[in-house]
């Protein structure tokens, strides 16, 4: 349930509605447009296109909870307690995305949405290491491929409903100047906090307690935890490789999902319906790819499922350099949405599979998300990077086929392991 909880800030706030609004009014407030016709703006006195500041603002967002998750996550295994820490960062993230009502027409404004927007993504990007610990808690080995694919279609689910109450929304109350987008994120930050509040109301509330409390302040115990565990992990070859391999997949995945809508309104400028049309063919096919790719890795095992969700992913960066219209764009899209759902799930579940016998869960996954949000970060913040220096956006798009390829050398050193079979 808290994947339905928070799903909606990913496809609502990231996906759909939001990076189409913020072009929206970025394009409004532009104070010039440059060679390239890229919209330029000046947000605190940097002047740069309004794409840029999109992926800057999701970069800072990710590299910033990247630096403080594994700390708090080291706090949260010594206290037993990751429910109020995965509480803290859910309300902040609901709380925030209800703020970017207030981002409206207008330069005045512009902070309100990049600051509410990041603060948006780091509670959703922070909840997400305690969400992901408790998998290993409250499951067994043999049904964690099912649990995550489940957790990921009823994330699908949701955020599509409340897409389509939006949509529907949009449609019919007067958004001259964006009230119904903005109403829309308003819906966001209150079914967040209301289906996560029925999350904490039905999970543990405490955990295992490591040691038992020595009088030691927690801010240490916090980070000899975290020092432990990557310890640990530097010294485990299998974990190793594989959060290597997801550091380079996902990195491109993460870029293709969070910059796909803002590719297709500035690069191939399709209109917002059909830029909505598109997310919506993305989570419905998800859905089915979810529990697609559950069933294959039953069969082939995890690795192999994986390998092959990464070789489509080099078929879309191939099909994406050339993509022109909007028909192709929304078939690749369906490929994308297939993909989506067997990416993320599988890779929660392999690692959870990874493990070895251990209280530190909190640790071991602040880890996951640590390599996630900083490939995040990186991709993002590079992807800008070549969009300034090139003018193209296109051309971010061999940088992402670079890193999948390096992800599937890493996660092949996997596949010929004798103890990795079961995986």
């Amino acid at each position: 349930m808290y994947d339905w909880a928070n799903s909606v800030y990913s496809l609502t706030i990231t996906t759909a509605i939001f990076p189409i609004y913020f072009a929206a009014v970025t394009k409004k407030a532009a104070i010039g447009v440059n060679s390239d016709n890229q919209y330029i703006v000046d947000f605190l006195g940097f002047q740069m296109p309004n794409s840029v500041l999109y992926s800057y603002s999701l970069s800072i967002a990710f590299l910033a909870i990247a630096l403080i998750n594994p700390l708090l996550s080291g706090i949260a295994d010594y206290s037993g307690n990751k429910k109020s820490f995965m509480k803290f960062f859910a309300f902040m993230g609901a709380a925030s995305c209800s703020m970017l009502f207030f981002f409206s027409n207008g330069n005045s404004t512009l902070w309100i949405g990049v600051f509410f927007f990041m603060l948006a993504t780091i509670g959703y990007a922070g909840s997400l290491v305690f969400y992901n610990a408790y998998l290993p808690e409250i499951a067994t080995p043999d049904q964690y491929d099912k649990v995550s694919a489940k957790g990921f279609s009823m994330g699908y689910i949701g955020s599509v409903l409340l897409l389509v109450v939006n949509i529907v929304m949009i449609q019919l109350l007067p958004n001259e100047n964006g009230e119904a987008a903005r109403l829309s994120f308003l819906t966001v930050g209150i079914w967040w906090f209301v289906f996560a509040t029925y999350t904490f109301l039905n999970l543990p509330s405490t955990t295992t307690v490591l040691k038992e409390k020595d009088g030691e302040n927690y801010l240490a115990k916090g980070y000899k935890e975290i020092t432990k565990v990557f310890k640990e992990i530097i010294s485990e070859k299998r974990i190793r490789n594989f959060l290597i391999a997801f550091f380079f997949y996902s990195m491109s995945f993460q870029t293709i999902m969070y910059l796909a809508s803002v590719f297709g309104a500035i690069e191939l400028k399709i209109e917002e319906n059909g830029l909505i049309l598109t997310v919506l063919i993305i989570q419905l096919v998800a859905i089915a790819g979810a529990f697609l790719f559950s069933i294959t890795s039953r069969k082939y095992g995890n690795v192999i499922t994986l390998l092959i969700a990464l070789f489509l992913c080099l078929i879309i960066c191939i099909s994406a350099y050339f993509v022109a219209t909007a028909n192709q764009f929304y078939a690749l899209a369906f490929l994308v949405g297939l993909i989506m759902g067997g990416i993320q799930s599988l890779s929660r579940s392999t690692y959870s599979k990874l493990l070895p016998e251990t209280k530190d869960h909190a640790s071991y996954f602040s880890f996951y998300e640590l390599v996630d949000k900083i490939g995040t970060a990186l991709g993002t913040a590079i992807y800008g990077f070549i969009t300034i220096l090139t003018g193209n956006m296109r051309n971010s798009i061999f940088a992402l086929f670079i890193f999948f390829i390096i992800g599937i050398l890493f996660l092949n050193t996997l596949r010929k392991m004798k103890s990795i079979n079961k995986i």
